[in-house]
């Protein structure tokens, strides 16, 4: 037992329990492997929060009524901030940008700041111009002032290496977490899937995810497809679902909040989807990679440093037509043979136990 333990606020996520997204898994997995040797704080949404529940995974819980996204991420992050540094707490860890903009005030205040500055946020197409450059000064206010800064990606370390001339700590995340189990009769008559005949994909339904792109391309197929996402959150995802609801083969689900489901469906796809195009080393695609699934993922550097440039790629709706059918239509062996592939990587590279004790000694340093 460790007499005196460090006091360590994490900041920027929806909170605990964690339901959806890669920082809340992070948010869980940190919480648990590390709980005996650190004492957390997590500051935790109203939106998301559960009535009267004040503790979880032995980490306290700070409730704020605010949302933790959009632009109310901002106040969110930097009331956050302020209750931490005027806490005393040890470490604030910190993960993205959105209030950083308030650092350098704080931060005569704190003993440490670790900042996740997740994959470049302002590049993101759901931002307007004077929010991406809003972005942009907080990203840079946060990487100045931060103690140390972490990168999720090799291009991202690139990133702040360069623009910023200052070194950051690679960490990536895990994905081991994921369950394979059988598709069951109810799933696949439900869904209309059968196992190994499929494509899918699990995302937040933004432009930059290329949800556009890939249902163009799929609309000409008759290779079904199954995406879970946010469809209702925006006039894009709403218009998009719209314009696709008539075909049969595409099933455009909304969130999927009982884990056994998602295992179900992401486990037993003959392809996974991967469309995203800004960031850094994603979640999903990580989790993708450790159930040995055959990954057809968007062609820019992130996703090829993740993959280390051994997944299929695609630019546009004709070249992922072209590879869809390619794959779909070759032996299977060839998709087993990808898929292992995708498995060794990512026991090397993208596990729990690795990601937590990376940021034990970020913490502990």
């Amino acid at each position: 037992m460790i007499k005196n333990k460090k006091k360590v606020s994490i900041i920027g996520t929806n909170g605990l329990p964690g339901r959806y997204g890669g920082w809340d898994q992070l948010v869980n997995n940190l919480t648990i492997d590390l709980k005996e040797r650190f004492d957390f704080i997590v500051y935790t949404s109203s939106y998301d929060a559960v009535k009267g529940l004040t503790s979880f995974n032995d980490a306290e819980l700070c409730v704020i009524k605010l949302k933790a996204n959009g632009v109310q991420s901002i106040f969110y992050d930097a009331f956050s901030m302020i209750h931490s540094a005027f806490k005393r707490y040890d470490v604030l860890l910190i993960m993205g940008v959105s209030g950083c903009i308030f650092l350098p005030i704080i931060k005569p205040f704190t003993k440490k700041v670790i900042l996740n500055i997740d994959g470049m946020e302002w590049k993101r197409g759901k931002w307007s111009g004077a929010a991406q450059w809003f972005l942009k000064v907080s990203e840079k206010l946060g990487v100045k002032y931060a103690d140390t800064v972490i990168s999720d990606n090799k291009v991202i370390q690139d990133y702040v290496l360069s623009q910023y001339g200052k070194h950051s700590e690679l960490i990536a995340y895990g994905g081991d977490n994921v369950v394979r189990v059988p598709l069951r009769a109810k799933t696949s008559a439900q869904y209309k899937v059968y196992a190994k005949k499929y494509a899918f994909k699990v995302c937040r339904i933004e432009p930059e995810n290329n949800l556009d792109m890939i249902l163009e391309a799929f609309a000409q197929l008759d290779y079904p497809l199954v995406i879970v996402g946010n469809w209702n959150n925006s006039i894009y995802g709403v218009e998009l679902r719209k314009r696709y609801v008539g075909y049969s083969h595409l099933h455009l689900l909304d969130p999927i909040y009982e884990q056994e489901l998602i295992d179900e469906l992401r486990g037993n796809c003959g392809l996974y989807i991967h469309g995203h195009s800004v960031g850094g080393t994603n979640p999903s695609l990580v989790e993708a990679m450790n159930l040995c699934l055959c990954c057809l993922v968007y062609d820019v550097s992130y996703n090829r440093e993740t993959t280390e440039n051994k997944a299929h790629y695609f630019q546009d709706a004709e070249s992922l037509r072209a590879l869809v059918c390619e794959v779909s239509e070759g032996a299977e062996s060839d998709v087993i043979s990808y898929g292992n592939q995708m498995l060794e990587i990512a026991q090397r590279r993208y596990r729990w136990c690795v990601i937590t004790e990376s940021y034990s000694k970020l913490i502990d340093g």
